[in-house]
Order: structure tokens, then sequence, then C-alpha cells
């Protein structure tokens, strides 16, 4: 059995295991706070007694020390005593200034008439009595220990929920970082039998054309393994012009897309410096353009401009393709999201990864509409 496997049963167990445990409790204190309150049913039917006994011995040699007794012992249950006809006669346990205004003993007898059945006092058959109680305040502090307990057994799965998925990001992480870095590792080999190829081509005199074009295609693979041998690490940024570097990757794309597609690039400043690293950066521009390029099918109106001001440089690169609703704006930045038929959604994660986490900006969507075209829009921090 692998380490997944392993894993999911053990978050399985611990789930079920969990749930067992809270359902005893919740049990236990069900039967408990029934038993609880039977108690003081019993409890108030020996008060009802008690007053129906002081009632019936009104003779003054009797000996009424037992039901008072009773009656002072109550000191925690509110009662009210009324006669047949709902009228007030007697109150206990029920705040004495507030007992002052009807409404306030009116709304306090509906409560106990709801919460408790009533217990019927009767003198000799004549003059029926009913005595109407509210569940103590431990009794009330009870009923919502059910709730306390389920609300910490939901904090406790989210919090396993929360470990596990973070473990599994973390190993996602790691799993395509390795990838990234093989793949550059993997690029290297072929790089470098190119080299070799192109100096044995200028030894036989080939036309001078076809080496440069053959050497920008080799430091374009070169500039790509770089990029892919950089991701899991800390990258270095430098003081760069950020101007020059975004136009490096647009005329690049531009020279290389198809002719329908009519590109735009302006700027406020020729010169823009921010802490940067020109690899990592060009690749954000890079999918960007190309996410632009792919929502047109290849015709269309691309453009790009860069505003600064003293704090910030603004980024903007708006298209005239498809669109998206508002409610994938920020889903589309999540790794593995992608509306293309092919490609793995990666481009715009590590685009967000690269400007947020790197480069200490901002990446989002600033406005698309159905049909009408995309606005993305990237925030860095001038020097």
């Amino acid at each position: 059995m692998n380490l997944t496997s392993n894993t999911l049963l053990f978050k399985r167990i611990t789930i079920t295991v969990s749930f067992v445990i809270v359902s005893l409790i919740l049990w236990n204190t069900y039967i408990f706070f029934q038993e609880f309150k039977n108690e003081e049913r019993i409890k108030m039917e020996i008060l009802a007694t008690a007053h129906r006994e002081l009632a019936t011995n009104l003779n003054l040699d009797a000996n009424v020390d037992l039901p008072l007794k009773i009656l002072e012992n109550n000191s925690n249950i509110p009662m009210i005593l009324v006669d047949e006809n709902d009228v007030i006669e007697y109150i206990q346990n029920l705040d004495s200034i507030k007992s002052l205004n009807p409404k306030y003993l009116a709304d306090q007898l509906k409560k106990m008439k709801s919460e408790n059945k009533p217990i019927e006092i009767s003198y000799k058959g004549r003059n029926k009595k009913f005595v109407y109680y509210r569940n103590s305040y431990l009794l009330n502090k009870l009923s919502y220990y059910p709730l306390a307990l389920i609300l910490i057994l939901v904090l406790f799965l989210a919090v396993i929920y929360l470990f596990y998925s973070s473990n599994k990001a973390a190993e996602t992480n790691k799993l395509w970082t390795g990838m990234a870095k093989e793949t550059a590792h993997q690029i290297g080999t072929p790089l470098s039998s190119l080299l070799g190829w192109i100096a044995i081509l200028k030894m036989e005199k080939v036309d001078e054309t076809y080496i440069y074009e053959i050497e920008k295609d080799v430091h374009r693979l070169n500039t790509i393994a770089n990029r892919f041998s950089k991701i899991g690490s800390i990258p270095e940024l430098k003081k760069d012009n950020v101007v020059e570097v975004t136009k490096q990757a647009f005329d690049y794309l531009e020279s290389r897309s198809s002719k329908q597609i009519s590109f735009s690039f302006s700027s406020s400043n020729d010169v823009t410096n921010v802490q940067i690293n020109n690899e990592l950066f060009g690749w954000v521009i890079e999918n960007l353009i190309k996410n632009a390029i792919d929502a047109m099918l290849g015709k269309g109106k691309l453009s790009l401009k860069i505003e600064t001001d003293q704090k910030k440089v603004k980024i903007t690169i708006e298209d005239t393709g498809k669109g998206m609703p508002k409610k994938l704006f920020k889903q589309i930045f999540k790794p593995g999201f992608t509306t293309k038929k092919r490609g793995w959604g990666l481009g715009l994660s590590l685009s967000k990864r690269i400007i947020e986490d790197y480069h200490k900006g901002k990446i989002f969507v600033q406005n698309s509409e159905i049909n009408k075209g995309t606005t993305f829009q990237i925030l860095l921090n001038r020097i």
C-alpha cells in the first residue's frame, strides 16, 4: 500500500472515530439532560405539594416547618402559581423589580407554559391551582453543550482538512518543481549538442542568415531551460528597465504570430527601473500574450500599455478575444484550471506566483466581456 492510500485510510479512520466519539458524547448528554429534567420535575411536584399543605393547614397550631423549608430550598427554578383563571398568586426566583411589571410576568408565564407541563394542585377537589415553572439556569446551560460539542467537531474536522490539503498542495508543488527542474536538465543536453553543430556550420561557411536564426532559437531554448530551473527556488531580482524587458517578450511573440493580429505597444516612459528577474518576468508577459492570442483564435487586436507613477508600474494587456464571465476572474489563476482543449492550466498559476510571490506585485483580470475581450493588469513597485 503506497503513501497516498495510507494517508487516505488514516484520514477516513480519524473522521469515523471522531464521529463515533462525538455521537456517544451527544447521546450521553441527552440522557443526562432528560434525567436532570425529570429530577427538576420531581422537585417541583414536591414544591407543589408543599403549597397545598400550607393552604390546607390554616390552623395556627399546625406544624408547617417542612412545607416552608421545601419552598425556601427552591433557589434556582423560576416558578409561578396561578389559579384556574390564570391569575398569578405567587412567584419565586424571578427578578423582583421586573416582576412589578404585569407584562413581564405575563411573558414569563407564557415561556413557562411552552417549556413544561403545569403541575395541578387541588384543595379537597376544589379550588384548582397550577404551578408553572421554567428550566433552571444550569439545565439551560446544559442544553447548549451539544451545540458547543458539534462546533468543536466541525473545527476539529476543519483543522484535519486544512492539514491534509496543505500537505497535498506541498506534495503537488514539490512534484511540479521536480518536473520543471528535470525538464531544464533534459533540455540542457540537446542544447550543448546544438551549439556544437552551430560551430560546425560556421566552419562550413553556411549562409550566416540561417545560422543567425538557429542561434536565436537556441538562445530561446536556453532561456526556457533557465526559467524551468528557477521554479521552486528563490530567484535573484536585479534593478532593470521593465519597459525594455517587456518589449523584448512582446516583439518575440509578435514576430512569430499570425499577421491577422494587430499588435500595439506603448509606454509612458522609455526607462522605468524596477527590481525584477528578467527571465521569469518575460515568461509572465509571454504567457499573457499567448493566452490573448489563443482567445482571439489568431485574429484580432492586442495592445500592451505601460504606465508609471511615483510608486507603481502598471502593465495592461488587452485583447479582443472571446472573454470570460466574472466568476472566472480568480479561478483562472488556480493550478490545473483551463478553458482550452489542450494545456495543463499552469501558465496563469505560475504567472501569479512569479508576480506576487517573487516580485511582490499583483496580477489580476481588470475587465472582461463575453465576445468582446479581456484585460489583464500587472502592478509592480517602482524603485
